[in-house]
């Protein structure tokens, strides 16, 4: 399909101001998180707080996200802040949505549960059974009706995506961005041309599970695996990473003791990401917030390309 490429509208261009938010999936989720038994709510709120007192604005939710505990959090936490936040949430195309303005009825819930009148990126979940053009005609709908300020997708691969832009500039309304999986250890957008087409079309990519649930920081071993599903779902890769978490280490060290997550985050960066990490507590959010406001060298890029082409090509 030929899309013409444009400038960033004026409408989106805040999402290309900014190098980090703040993810809120493990806010409620007890499947792939253990929400109530590793962080409470007040672990949360402490992450938060500790996440815009470093500069982070930008707070990415979902209405799935603990079945909409994670908004209702958000909207608690909200309230009792003055700080400015930009609000992102997403719609999840579950197969009873049929009707085009399931998004619509979708974001009146999520904004019910956050008390916000509007948000300012409304997000489809996964591209879904139905035809892309159907429900990012929904998602225009939204816009027309002052509930969100921008439209983005999340986990389109080329052609969605492509889609999706086309049919919002039937209205006259910009795709502001595109959610995917992108970190050391999951490099696809780049071999398959996505992250190039973002750039060229305007969209922002936004990189969700940068730190690639924990195992990037340099905290979980074989002897020490993380909990919950996610040491099934690496259970491939845990012994094969340590050669790239010690050029991380390394790397971190020239640039002034920055850790094996700083160094992951920044490197999304580098490469044109806003990358989301996830925090369950202060700690947390204090570490990820020193992932921006510096750069890695051309050479450090380079280098962790290598190291990080080592690991993919072993799995």
């Amino acid at each position: 399909m030929d899309i013409p490429v444009t400038e960033v509208s004026t409408e989106t261009r805040f999402l290309h101001a900014i190098e980090m938010g703040l993810g809120a999936w493990q806010w409620g989720d007890r499947i792939f998180w253990q929400y109530g038994q590793t962080h409470t709510d007040q672990d949360i709120r402490e992450a938060f707080d500790t996440a815009l007192e470093h500069g982070v604005r930008f707070i990415d939710t979902a209405e799935v996200y603990g079945s909409g505990r994670s908004e209702r959090l958000l909207g608690q936490f909200l309230k009792a802040t003055e700080q400015p936040v930009l609000v992102a949430t997403k719609f999840f195309p579950f197969p009873w949505r049929m009707l085009k303005d399931a998004p619509v009825r979708a974001l009146k819930s999520s904004l019910a549960r956050m008390e916000l009148e509007s948000v300012d990126l409304y997000q489809v979940h996964w591209p879904g059974l139905f035809s892309v053009e159907r429900t990012i005609e929904g998602m225009a709908l939204c816009v027309k009706a002052g509930l969100t300020r921008t439209v983005g997708i999340s986990n389109f691969d080329q052609s969605q995506m492509m889609m999706a832009y086309s049919t919002l500039a039937r209205h006259n309304i910009s795709l502001a961005s595109n959610q995917v999986h992108y970190s050391l250890l999951n490099r696809t957008i780049e071999k398959n041309g996505l992250l190039a087409r973002c750039k060229e079309l305007g969209v922002r990519l936004i990189a969700y599970s940068p730190l690639e649930m924990g195992m990037l920081t340099g905290k979980y071993t074989a002897e020490n695996p993380p909990k919950g599903s996610r040491s099934i779902q690496y259970a491939s890769l845990i012994n094969k990473i340590a050669p790239l978490l010690k050029t991380m280490t390394e790397i971190g060290q020239n640039h002034g003791g920055k850790s094996n997550a700083q160094v992951a985050l920044n490197w999304c960066i580098c490469k044109g990401a806003l990358v989301i990490p996830g925090s369950k507590n202060a700690k947390q959010a204090l570490q990820n917030t020193g992932g921006a406001g510096w750069k890695l060298t051309d050479d450090d890029v380079a280098q962790l390309d290598q190291a990080s082409d080592l690991v993919l090509s072993e799995k």
